[in-house]
């Protein structure tokens, strides 16, 4: 069950007379043995010291992101009848999840020019400072990573999907998969006007394994030897257990 938490925060930006009042269904994600998911209700208004401005409506993005990873990105390309990598792109940093949401098309919401500031569009949280000179088509292989992690429900661009009332309430919920990285989930909460940010608000949410889940992990890390033996022992045992209910049941 989702534990309702609102958190309200009045933020100290003088150069702006709207700011962000946020709160979220819950700030913890907890990965147990059967853990499939979770879904994260993100819910707030528009704290305003004057009356709406006209002219251009406001708008909302929410960004969740996990924590980082370098990855190695290969090639791979038919040989003689036989698949083998060709070619690699070492990528310095990309999220393990990452998440939009906004309450327009994203390229209505926020302009290039402050994507490139805030660093919030899924190609530009994805960190490659350079590929071999041999590789003529790097953005290929950012382009790869983006397109794999997507199938995965692990990168999520939802256009859309923030509902935005008379320019205060607002709420949207981020689906968050099983295969969730352990770490800290930076996440960010803008509101645009023209296609700039005119205020923002940034929290965490925490995602860490418990119960059986949390001592295997700890112990693989901390006594990578006892681990394998442990599984090892687990193997042979339910390899064993297994042949023995298949004999009971031929001589039964």
């Amino acid at each position: 069950m989702l534990r309702w938490l609102a958190i309200l925060v009045a933020l100290a930006l003088p150069a702006s007379a709207e700011e962000v009042v946020l709160g979220m269904s819950q700030d913890k994600v907890a990965i147990t043995a059967n853990f499939d998911g979770s879904e994260i209700l993100i819910f707030g208004a528009v704290k305003r010291e004057e009356a709406i401005p006209e002219g251009d409506p406001l708008q909302v993005i929410v960004a969740i992101q996990g924590p980082s990873e370098p990855i190695t990105v290969r090639r791979k390309e038919k040989r003689f009848g036989i698949w083998v990598n060709t070619q690699s792109v070492d990528v310095d940093a990309a999220p393990s999840f990452y998440a939009v949401a906004t309450s327009a098309p994203f390229d209505e919401v926020l302009s290039s020019t402050e994507d490139l500031r805030y660093k919030i569009s899924i190609p530009s949280a994805i960190r490659s400072v350079g590929a071999p000179m041999t590789v003529q088509d790097s953005q290929s292989f950012t382009d790869a990573v983006i397109r794999v992690r997507k199938a995965n429900s692990l990168f999520q661009l939802n256009e859309g999907s923030v509902e935005f009332s008379q320019d205060t309430l607002f709420k949207t919920s981020i689906a968050m998969p099983a295969n969730l990285t352990e770490g800290a989930y930076r996440t960010r909460i803008y509101l645009t006007r023209s296609g700039v940010v005119v205020s923002e608000y940034e929290t965490e949410i925490d995602v860490r394994k418990v119960g059986l889940e949390r001592w295997l992990y700890t112990l693989s890390r901390q006594q990578p030897l006892i681990y394998g033996l442990l599984s090892l022992a687990i193997a042979i045992f339910s390899g064993w257990a297994a042949s023995a209910i298949f004999t009971g049941l031929r001589r039964g």
